[in-house]
């Protein structure tokens, strides 16, 4: 079953506390929203199962169109109803990021810069020292406990945010925790900068294929993360906003970058909320291009999306995301 509670904290960041001695350690963050209501962020970074270090990736200028989805949401908690429509995570789905450029570390060791508890604090340690910076959590909300103080930074009521990681394709210890459209993650917003950092968390036993009602690992598939340059076909470009009245030809271009032709039959464009264009059958030859026109089915909406290339057997192969910025300029081809 899903988390029983997923939404998005959104408040500032006022101190934190790394645990390194417990046999699960998290580093905690402590946080306040404008209405003066503490919160607790446990954030893992050790997993229970072997392999035991976690899977990361911080993009220091992140864009993407969920920070536009953010807007107009009130400081505190807010809970996201289930789906894509909303600024809900998705890690296999939303094309948040390329899962390939995860790395792992220890969660923490001595020395400097060398473990993940050391990133998160490079970063969330500026947000505190920033008062116009604000913490995005996602996740499931724990609390509030009127009579139980906060077991970390000891205020009352205990209330915070946990499960701030990828929360589907689980091993079958953790499956009960499995969903769609509901991963956990952390965005920092600096508006003197106009700057968003993402910080994203993985388990390495996660499956990066699973199906999409119960966010199970699906069976006789490998999920494992894709190797770097590894993928033979890919979205390279988009004409997200066509020159001239609507309907638009808005278009998407693959490449296949294999040294062999790849059978292109079945295979479909998808749009964030599941619409799909089908991709014209046929091998596509090895260094080749393909311009494909979407006809009756996904849309490239002009505020910002999502676009995702599924085989014939349903399986993720590529995914990218734009802006509206990005999509703003009619006639051009926004270039990933």
């Amino acid at each position: 079953m899903p988390l029983k509670a997923y939404g998005v904290l959104i408040a500032q960041a006022v101190g934190t506390r790394r645990e390194g001695a417990a046999d699960t350690p998290h580093y905690q963050i402590h946080l306040k929203d404008d209405g003066g209501t503490h919160y607790r962020a446990a954030v893992n970074v050790l997993s229970q199962e072997r392999p035991s270090e976690l899977l990361y990736l911080v993009d220091e200028d992140f864009r993407h169109p969920v920070t536009a989805r953010l807007n107009g949401l009130p400081s505190g908690w807010n809970t996201l109803p289930p789906g894509p429509g909303g600024p809900n995570l998705d890690f296999v789905r939303g094309n948040l990021f390329d899962p390939a450029k995860m790395r792992t570390l220890p969660p923490d060791v001595s020395g400097p810069d060398n473990d993940l508890a050391d990133v998160l604090d490079h970063y969330v340690q500026r947000a505190v020292e920033d008062t116009e910076a604000r913490l995005y959590v996602f996740g499931e909300r724990f609390g509030p406990e009127p009579a139980v103080k906060d077991k970390v930074f000891g205020f009352l009521p205990g209330n915070g945010v946990h499960d701030i990681h990828m929360n589907q394709g689980n091993s079958r210890k953790f499956q009960r925790d499995d969903g769609v459209w509901q991963d956990g993650g952390m965005l920092i917003h600096f508006p003197a900068q106009d700057r968003w950092v993402g910080i994203f968390l993985a388990f390495q036993g996660q499956s990066w294929h699973t199906d999409d009602v119960t966010g199970h690992a699906l069976d006789d598939v490998d999920g494992d993360r894709p190797e770097p340059g590894t993928r033979p076909v890919r979205i390279v470009a988009a004409l997200v906003n066509p020159p001239g009245p609507a309907p638009e030809a808005e278009t998407v271009t693959l490449i296949n970058a294999s040294p062999a032709p790849v059978d292109l039959t079945g295979w479909h464009l998808v749009d964030r909320i599941g619409q799909s264009s089908a991709v014209p059958p046929g091998p596509l030859a090895a260094g080749a291009c393909l311009l494909v026109r979407l006809t009756g089915g996904a849309q490239l909406g002009n505020h910002g999306g999502e676009i995702t290339l599924l085989d014939a057997g349903g399986l993720k192969v590529h995914g990218v995301s734009y802006t509206a910025e990005q999509a703003a300029r009619e006639g051009w081809s926004v270039v990933f």
